[in-house]
């Protein structure tokens, strides 16, 4: 349920109106615009009486929300969540976000090398994974603490703040001084991890899941927020079609929808998406062009030796290449069509 203020609405009136909700066992969620104030109500709401609502001075009117999620809901907050890294980077609210980097930390030379590459480039976050889910038991898993360290090596070095993925709570010590925290596609589910998440005060990186519709999604970024933390930034990575020709089809669609559904930043993954690096230039410029608030993109210093995901990683140049691309492509992009009202199914 939403309650929308009238503009003239006084503070102490508003504060006696959240005591009440309270007093209810309701939580409250307050987005302040130009024109009203919104008041989102999370909890038990069959038991509160609209037309007792409606007959206060300070409502302009009510809304009953049938979505399951609440906190991620734009209905809630209309206005971008915009999230600030420790480097003054931004992303969402037209602040637009890459972040780049090796599929997997392997050596202190790579990653560090590799993290300059990006900056220099105009990234402003280094991706790399120091714990690395494979579908073969046999496969490189990552080096897990060392990778840790060296990601920090790396931002020491140049001052880029750190995105990588976590496989499991227990892990949690390992990631106090990583910027954000990715929850990958395979553990967009794990409600537990989701819920330990939810007690950070961090920016946490959903992937959607391969087969998980945008509902599910939403649901998982509600996991993280219902515990409190609010930062959360949603990655669109392809999703498992009956096509082969690439790894995933990347479902570029979505990026405009989930901008309508909520506030939340977006941003694309083409490497994942189709799996080979010929492709990701192309598909990056055209989630930046449809609306998408950032990009992450594999780059690798040698990507045929690389020990993991090495055909689709960009080499530095070609990097360089695309990002300025994307540079030239972002003052076109057009998000003014997104904002509409809607529900999904």
């Amino acid at each position: 349920m939403i309650v929308i203020l009238k503009k003239n609405a006084e503070q102490q009136q508003v504060e006696l109106f959240d005591n009440w909700l309270h007093s209810m066992g309701l939580e409250t969620h307050k987005s302040i615009g130009e024109n009203h104030t919104i008041v989102g109500l999370v909890g038990d709401t069959s038991r509160v009486d609209i037309e007792s609502i409606m007959a206060l001075d300070i409502v302009e009117t009510v809304k009953r929300i049938q979505e399951p999620y609440k906190n991620a809901n734009r209905k809630f907050h209309e206005q971008d969540t915009v999230i600030t890294l420790s480097n003054g980077a931004k992303i969402g609210g037209g602040h637009f976000l890459v972040m780049a980097g090796p599929c997997s930390v392997e050596t202190e030379e790579q990653i560090i090398s590799v993290a300059q590459a990006v900056k220099a480039a105009g990234a402003e976050v280094l991706r790399g994974g120091a714990f690395k889910p494979r579908t073969s038991p046999y496969a490189f898993q990552g080096l897990h603490e060392e990778g840790i360290r060296l990601l920090l090596k790396a931002r020491e070095a140049t001052g880029l703040p750190i995105v990588t993925e976590i496989m499991d709570a227990k892990h949690l010590p390992l990631f106090e001084d990583i910027d954000i925290i990715q929850v990958g596609a395979r553990n967009m589910q794990n409600f537990e991890l989701l819920k330990d998440l939810g007690k950070l005060r961090k920016p946490v990186l959903i992937k959607r899941g391969m087969a998980n519709t945008l509902q599910e999604l939403l649901m998982s970024a509600e996991y993280v927020m219902a515990g409190g933390n609010d930062q959360v930034i949603l990655c669109e990575r392809g999703i498992r079609t009956f096509e082969t020709a690439t790894r995933n089809t990347m479902d570029l669609s979505v990026i405009p929808v989930l901008h309508q559904f909520t506030h939340l930043p977006v941003v694309v993954d083409p490497s994942h998406a189709t799996g080979r690096w010929e492709l990701v230039a192309p598909m990056a410029l055209a989630g930046a062009a449809c609306g998408a608030d950032g990009l992450m993109i594999e780059v690798h210093n040698d990507p045929e030796h690389a020990l993991c995901d090495g055909p689709q990683s960009l080499r530095p140049e070609k990097f360089a290449s695309m990002m300025e691309k994307v540079r030239a492509i972002r003052p076109y992009a057009d998000r003014s069509f997104t904002t509409g009202e809607g529900a999904l199914g």
